[in-house]
């Protein structure tokens, strides 16, 4: 009886320790922003919409006010779990890196020094990807950005041309611990899911022809895929192509697990087409982020980030996210078309 009472109180004070077991925890986000472009022609980029004489009238108000938007909604990126918000957030639809650079000087960020990095790719629209960093938590050692190309050129299977966003890798240090982000926007469904899918499918191919690289040099790669995919987590590109996983039970070595698609299956998305949820803003990590020990880096939880003030109250696209601009190019003042998408990790804190 004294043996068991023994045991009874080892197991309690090991118990006892463990909730006294203090965590670090970090945010990384994605926002696809929405055309976030400047009001200065560049002869270079199909950004006549967004020009003073253009289509949505761009004029300095509209951008200024378009970038308090952002500047607001970003600042407040998991803000509900680490206050000081996201160490490292993904963006899509940026223009150009100045555009960036006037995003961090807005006071929401440039109070956590948010530092910006963008490559210009071929894309018709004239929009890249590009990746926001507190340096307090992120330290970038390498940047590069990888084209989309298929067969003879830049071209799809069905023979037209394909200008789209580059892939974007930003290596470095997430609090002294190696990670690696990969940003994407893939191909549009223009034309149709169908139609458009190859496209979309060559854009996870060549994302894992970057992994598999990681993955070569380092095969515990911490490997952080975001984006927005144009696809749903239960498509042929996530599904099949990366393999990323419903389950994380269920990822061997070298695999992706989803933390977008329990979400999915709830019936939560990103953005509303003609009354309909998609999730296209997509975060899919490697397996050493399920499975490392406590004193690094692990995935804690995810979420889509659709608070209130993100929220169209009326109209037509009531109950989804509120655009910069509504049907006709109405100016809403509002913030994206999409809602953001975010996950935790934790280590424990030594």
């Amino acid at each position: 009886m004294r043996k068991i009472f023994s045991i009874i109180l080892i197991l309690c004070a090991i118990f006892a320790n463990a909730q006294k077991k203090d965590y670090s925890v970090v945010a990384i986000g994605f926002y696809n922003l929405e055309n976030l472009f400047d009001t200065i022609n560049d002869p270079n980029k199909n950004d006549e919409e967004y020009l003073p004489d253009g289509g949505m009238h761009w004029s300095p108000l509209k951008y200024k006010h378009k970038l308090h938007n952002m500047s607001y909604a970003l600042s407040l990126l998991g803000t509900d779990v680490t206050p000081r918000g996201c160490a490292v957030i993904g963006v899509a639809e940026v223009e150009n890196i100045g555009c960036l650079e006037d995003l961090c000087r807005e006071p929401e960020m440039a109070e956590r020094n948010y530092k910006p990095i963008l490559l210009e790719g071929p894309d018709r629209r004239g929009v890249d990807v590009g990746l926001l960093y507190n340096p307090d938590y992120f330290t970038p050692t390498r940047t590069q950005g990888y084209m989309l190309r298929m067969k003879d050129g830049v071209y799809d299977a069905h023979g037209d041309t394909v200008h789209t966003r580059f892939e974007l890798l930003v290596s470095g240090y997430l609090q002294g611990e190696k990670v690696h982000i990969i940003v994407n926007h893939w191909p549009s469904r223009w034309g149709g899911e169908e139609y458009s899918r190859p496209r979309r499918v060559a854009a996870a191919t060549l994302l894992m022809t970057i992994t598999d690289s990681l993955y070569q040099h380092d095969p515990k790669a911490k490997i952080i895929i975001m984006g927005d995919m144009n696809d749903d987590p239960d498509n042929v590109s996530c599904a099949e192509v990366i393999n990323a996983k419903l389950k994380a039970t269920t990822v061997g070595a070298k695999g992706f697990y989803n933390t977008m698609w329990p979400i999915f299956k709830k019936g939560i998305g990103t953005l509303m087409y003609q009354g309909n949820w998609n999730l296209f803003d997509q975060i899919i990590i490697s397996e050493p982020l399920l499975n490392a020990p406590r004193s690094e880096w692990s995935y804690w939880k995810a979420e889509v980030f659709n608070k209130d003030f993100l929220v169209q109250k009326e109209g037509i696209g009531k109950g989804g996210p509120l655009r910069t601009h509504g049907n006709g190019g109405v100016w809403l003042n509002g913030y994206a078309d999409h809602f953001p998408t975010l996950i935790y990790l934790l280590r424990e804190k030594k």
